[in-house]
């Protein structure tokens, strides 16, 4: 059964830091790219940031760009979203999810497989 963990979101002040963790269990994780979304009431998930585990390539979206970082570590089966200089407009419920990574191209669409979501509320 493959499974996607999040944790580490939470309430914090604009201008500070999180850093979100997925764990994966139950696929090749080398063999996928994760990446993370967002959603917050009424919209469709928006997506964040994505990595390859297959090259390392990474992704972000223009409003995160130069304040979020992605990172994986291959031996944990875990992809990492530190979130720096948050703002409150990044409150929503963040997702990672696991597509299979094809080489040579953007992979993070979320048609594989989902987490559950950690909220992340920045308060102003």
């Amino acid at each position: 059964e493959v499974r996607l963990v999040e944790s580490g979101g939470g309430l914090v002040q604009a201008g500070g830091s999180l850093r979100l963790s997925c764990a994966a269990s139950g696929l090749t994780f080398d063999d996928y790219a994760i990446g993370w979304f967002r959603q917050v009431p009424g919209k469709d998930h928006e997506g964040v940031s994505c990595i390859s585990n297959s090259d390392g390539s990474t992704y972000y979206a223009d409003s995160v760009k130069g304040r979020f970082t992605i990172s994986s570590d291959n031996a944990k089966n875990t992809v990492y979203l530190q979130m720096n200089s948050l703002k409150p407009e990044d409150t929503a419920v963040y997702y990672c999810a696991a597509d299979v990574d094809y080489s040579g191209r953007y992979n993070c669409h979320g048609e594989g497989y989902w987490g559950q979501g950690t909220q992340v509320t920045v308060s102003s």
